[in-house]
């Protein structure tokens, strides 16, 4: 029996309803979609019948759509519309070619992801005021009006360093090549089970990243804040999920219970896109392959 697919596309991408045009036919040709519905529409309640999830869109959409459907446990196939598309394994094109094993009941190449729990307490009760899920990293930025703040961090409830700077950036392996790897981070192998906890302009020549299982539980309690109406020091997901933190707060980060199943490309490796897309290693002036 043939494979069906829940669409969820991003529209604003240019170029989304072309591509919906030619993915659709692709699947129709030896599977059936399910049901196609707008990313930023209304929350998806249940899979439609579903067998693979095609998300149309850049990175961005798909680590959206990883948190949108992480209790429906269904494997994640991102097309790429945007620009980098480095968590998207397929283009139209190659979509097109692998349609016919992919929804014929062909076993499908999958990399189970880790995800990153965050919760948020004020320090006033034991229930947190802020709780989600993230799939790349949860980053404690300093905010507006952007002074160094200060916060102590501790692991499996012993007190570890304080870090005075702009911030602080724990992230997943697959995270580990967006902010962390530009803030100075480690890339680490998206096969690992682990935590990175990178500095943010940390005011010390000593405090460098560190690499953590992933049964660790992070503490991360804020001593100073920026403090700005609308604005101020701020815990933020994947770059897409704010949630505002205090002095005297803290935030607590761990393994999720989610996992996201994302469908490898057969054609490609995490290291042939890391080399193609992130040029790395490539030597100065010139072009990776």
């Amino acid at each position: 029996m043939a494979r069906s697919a829940l669409i969820l596309i991003n529209r604003d991408k240019e170029g989304a309803a072309d591509a919906l045009t030619h993915v659709t036919r692709a699947i129709e040709k030896t599977g059936k979609v399910a049901a196609t519905i707008d990313a930023d529409g209304a929350d998806v309640c249940n899979a439609h019948g579903a067998d693979v999830i095609v998300v149309l869109g850049g990175d961005g959409t798909i680590l959206a759509q990883s948190r949108r459907c992480a209790d429906l446990n269904l494997p994640i196939l991102g097309v790429n519309v945007g620009n980098l598309g480095f968590l998207a394994e397929f283009d139209v094109k190659t979509f097109e070619k692998h349609a016919p094993q992919l929804f014929d009941r062909a076993p499908l190449h999958i990399a189970d992801r880790m995800m990153l729990s965050a919760e948020v307490f004020d320090g006033k009760g034991k229930d947190p005021v802020f709780k989600d899920e993230a799939l790349n990293d949860c980053v404690l930025t300093a905010g507006p009006p952007f002074r160094m703040i200060e916060l102590d961090v501790h692991i499996d409830g012993e007190p570890g360093p304080t870090l005075r700077g702009d911030g602080v950036i724990v992230s997943t392996p697959i995270g580990s090549t967006a902010y962390n790897v530009s803030a100075g981070g480690p890339i680490v192998s998206p096969d690992l089970d682990s935590f990175t906890i990178t500095p943010i302009a940390a005011h010390s020549l000593a405090f460098r990243p560190i690499v953590l299982p992933s049964s660790s539980v992070i503490e991360l309690h804020l001593q100073r804040d920026n403090d700005e109406d609308g604005g101020g020091t701020t815990l933020v997901l994947d770059g897409q999920v704010n949630a505002r933190v205090h002095a005297g707060w803290r935030v607590r980060l761990q393994r999720s219970p989610h996992t996201v199943k994302l469908v490898r490309n057969p054609d490609s490796s995490y290291w042939a896109t890391l080399i193609r897309k992130l040029h790395w290693a490539a030597a100065p002036g010139r072009n990776s392959p």
